[in-house]
C-alpha cells in the first residue's frame, strides 16, 4: 500500500503518528492547557509537573487533535538554562477543522480573543481567527493543503 496524499498512511496501511510537533511555552501552562481543551477541544495527552512547591510548574505537556496531530508545551523558564527559550506568546498555528462555525462558536464562549470571525477564503476554506490568554495566534479553517507529491524512487527515478 502506498501513503495517501496526506501521508497520514504508512506503507502498510497503518495511520502514522505525527512526525512535527508544534511547541510553545507559557506562563501559566496549567491554565493554558485548561484553555486548549475547553475552547478548543485538544485533548490531553500527557501532562508532566513538578513535585511539592514546583506543582504548577509544566515541564512537558502533550495535547492532541482530535482530528490529528498535536503540540508540546511546558512552562517558561526563566534565567540562562532554559534548553528551549521561546517566548510565550508567540507561537502561532494553523489548524484543520472540518467544523469551523461550531468551533468557533465555542472558542468564543470560553474567552478566546477573537481576530477575525468565520469567513470564505479565496482558495476554498472556511477559516477563524483567534488568540489565547497567553497571546498565541490560532487560525482554524478547512484547508488540509495540497496533496503531497509521489514520492521518487531510490533508484534515481522522477
Amino acid at each position: 500500500m502506498t501513503a495517501d496524499t496526506n501521508g497520514t498512511t504508512s506503507t502498510d496501511g497503518t495511520a502514522r503518528e505525527p512526525m512535527v510537533w508544534p511547541t510553545l511555552r507559557a506562563r501559566d501552562a496549567l491554565g493554558l492547557i485548561r484553555f486548549l481543551t475547553d475552547a478548543f477541544g485538544f485533548e490531553e495527552t500527557l501532562v508532566v509537573t513538578g513535585e511539592g512547591a514546583d506543582g504548577n510548574t509544566v515541564h512537558h505537556a502533550e495535547l492532541s487533535w482530535p482530528e490529528g496531530g498535536g503540540i508540546m508545551l511546558g512552562s517558561v523558564r526563566g534565567g540562562g538554562d532554559d534548553p528551549w527559550p521561546l517566548e510565550p506568546g508567540s507561537f502561532g498555528a494553523y489548524v484543520v477543522t472540518d467544523r469551523p462555525d461550531e468551533l468557533f462558536a465555542r472558542a468564543a464562549g470560553a474567552g478566546a480573543r477573537v481576530l477575525r470571525e468565520p469567513y470564505d477564503t479565496g482558495h476554498g476554506s472556511r477559516d477563524f481567527a483567534v488568540r489565547d490568554p497567553e497571546g498565541n495566534r490560532w487560525q482554524f479553517g478547512t484547508y488540509r493543503g495540497e496533496p503531497r507529491r509521489p514520492a521518487r524512487s531510490a533508484a534515481g527515478g522522477s
